[in-house]
This record gives C-alpha cells, sequence and structure tokens, in this order.
C-alpha cells in the first residue's frame, strides 16, 4: 500500500507518495486537467499494483480531479483544512506552509490518522448533480442576505419610515415599494393606487388595500430626515440594492424549481420528504450530506465532518 498526499491549487498538484513505513518515495508537481491525471496514473503505477492500494489525501471532497481520482479506484481521504492546519502545527515546530510540505504532511495524516477523517465514495451523477445546485442555492441565499444587510444599513442613515413599514426587505413587498420611492420624500408621496399597483406586480394577491394603507401610513409619518443630497445619494444605492436582491429572488426561485425536479429522482426522496419539517430545499441539502453510498465512512454525516443543514 502507498500513501499519496495531494496539496492542490488552482493550476497544480504537488504530490508526495510514501511507503506503508512513511518512506519517501517520490514527489513531484503535476499540471492540473487531464495531463496531470495521466502523469499521476504513471508515477503511482511504479510503486503500486492495483489502484485500491493508493490511498490519497486531499484537502476537498469535489472537482474534476477528486471525480478522477475516485473513478480510477484509489481510495481517496478528504481532508478538512483545519485539520491538517492543527496537524501541522502538531508536528512540525514552525508550523510554516508550503505546498511540497503540505503534500508530505497530507501523505502522513492518510498513513497514521485516515481513520479520523472521510473516505470519498463516488455517488451518482444524479447525486452529485443535487450536490452542484443545494450549493449554489445556498450560496445565492448567503449573498441575499449580505445585500439586504448593506440594505438595511443604508436605510438606517436616511429612511427609517423603510424600515418600519417592512419587516423583510427581501419581500416583494419592500422591492417594489422601494423600488418606486427610494427617497423618503418619493415615498411620502405616493398615492394608495401607486402602492397598490406596485404590491400587484410584487405578487401580492390579498388584503392589498389594507396593507397598501398601513405603507402609506407609516410613510408619510414625521421621521428624521437626512439633507436633500444624502437622501439623494443613499437612493441611488438603494435602487442598486433593489435591483441586486430582486435579481437573486428571481434565480433563487428558478434555481428551487431545477432542484426539486432533480430531489425527485435521488433514490432516498420517499424517506426524506417524510422527516418533519423537511422539504425540497432542506432534502435536497440533507442528501447532498449523506450522498448515495451506504458505507460508514462515506457518509460525513455519520463521520461527523459535516455542519448540520439549515435554511
Amino acid at each position: 500500500m502507498i500513501f499519496v498526499g495531494d496539496d492542490w491549487a488552482e493550476d497544480h498538484h504537488d504530490v508526495y507518495l510514501m511507503d506503508e513505513a512513511g518512506q519517501r518515495l517520490a514527489a513531484r508537481r503535476l499540471s492540473e486537467g487531464l495531463s496531470g491525471i495521466r502523469d499521476l496514473h504513471e508515477l503511482v503505477a511504479r510503486h503500486a499494483e492495483e489502484p485500491d492500494q493508493v490511498v490519497i489525501g486531499i484537502e476537498t471532497d469535489r472537482g474534476l480531479w477528486v471525480s478522477a481520482l475516485a473513478a480510477s479506484g484509489y481510495r481517496v481521504w478528504a481532508i478538512n483544512p483545519m485539520a491538517a492546519a492543527r496537524y501541522r502545527d502538531r508536528h512540525h515546530v514552525s508550523g510554516a506552509k508550503s505546498d511540497a510540505g503540505d503534500a508530505k504532511l497530507l501523505a502522513d495524516l492518510v498513513r497514521t490518522d485516515r481513520h479520523n477523517h472521510r473516505q470519498i465514495a463516488g455517488d451518482t451523477s444524479d447525486a452529485e448533480a443535487i450536490k452542484v445546485l443545494a450549493r449554489t442555492h445556498q450560496s445565492l441565499i448567503w449573498a441575499r442576505t449580505r445585500h439586504a444587510n448593506m440594505l438595511r444599513s443604508g436605510l438606517r442613515e436616511y429612511y427609517p419610515a423603510a424600515l418600519e413599514a417592512f419587516d423583510s426587505l427581501t419581500d416583494g413587498d419592500a422591492l417594489a415599494v422601494l423600488g418606486r420611492a427610494p427617497t423618503p420624500e418619493q415615498g411620502a408621496r405616493l398615492s394608495l393606487s401607486k402602492i397598490g399597483s406596485a404590491l400587484k406586480a410584487a405578487g401580492r394577491q390579498r388584503n392589498i388595500d389594507t396593507r397598501a394603507i398601513e405603507i402609506q401610513t407609516i410613510l408619510r409619518r414625521e421621521h428624521l430626515t437626512a439633507s436633500p443630497a444624502i437622501a439623494s445619494a443613499f437612493g441611488t444605492t438603494t435602487t442598486a440594492a433593489v435591483h441586486v436582491i430582486a435579481a437573486l429572488n428571481t434565480q433563487i426561485a428558478e434555481l428551487e424549481t431545477v432542484l426539486a425536479d432533480h430531489f425527485e429522482k435521488h433514490p432516498d426522496a420517499d424517506i426524506y420528504r417524510s422527516l418533519p419539517g423537511l422539504g425540497v430545499v432542506l432534502g435536497a441539502r440533507c442528501s447532498v450530506s449523506s450522498g448515495t453510498t451506504r458505507t460508514d465512512t462515506a457518509l460525513p454525516s455519520v463521520a461527523r465532518t459535516t455542519p448540520e443543514p439549515h435554511h
């Protein structure tokens, strides 16, 4: 059996091969891509007769390179970068980081400590597709939250009435009204008919007149005001933020539709849907954590290497 540490970067991989005694067999820098995989196969073939005799440690569990390693029959372990950093601190006095040194560290780690880490198992293409969609969906939600927080911070500086009128700044009502009236002066001039039409355009179907009256009442109350120049400047930034958040809302909704279609194809979809509180989105995220391979070392949730999904 041989042990390979793979310290990856965007355009190359530093690999280090050692035997069961920890002795160096080879070390080399490989290019990212097909030629690099081919060179790795040739390097490994000099020291191992079968792919399952090769144990590889790498600080990621995704990407075309990792998929190629798993498809080749190598036994691949995903090493959490924080765990690798702690291992470096324990075994190296200086704690200094280097690509070649990290490759050796990863090889040593999977030689002596791989039972504390997760082996990567090749999931089906459908499961991998769900993983891509679920992660992107979550990233877009986080991006929307960041932009909403920026919008809230800006409104606090010049438009307190808007914060009073809308609890959620990612909601269609808030985006529709702020899109038409990004400054307090414009908000105070909004008629009920304009507010109502904005709410309808945003998709509201019930209590439109009641909600329009509530919004108009709040926007016409007296509040502390900024100078016209400052309000105008903030109004421009608010308009930009509204457009960004609205676009994110659209993309999140479209991703959820595609994610739902893929989730229905998952072999365990019925099981996830049967769990209380799990809909399509959370069910898909749980399926990402579990995958389709049913070995305890392949399950990050069992190996305690994955956070609990949340919305």
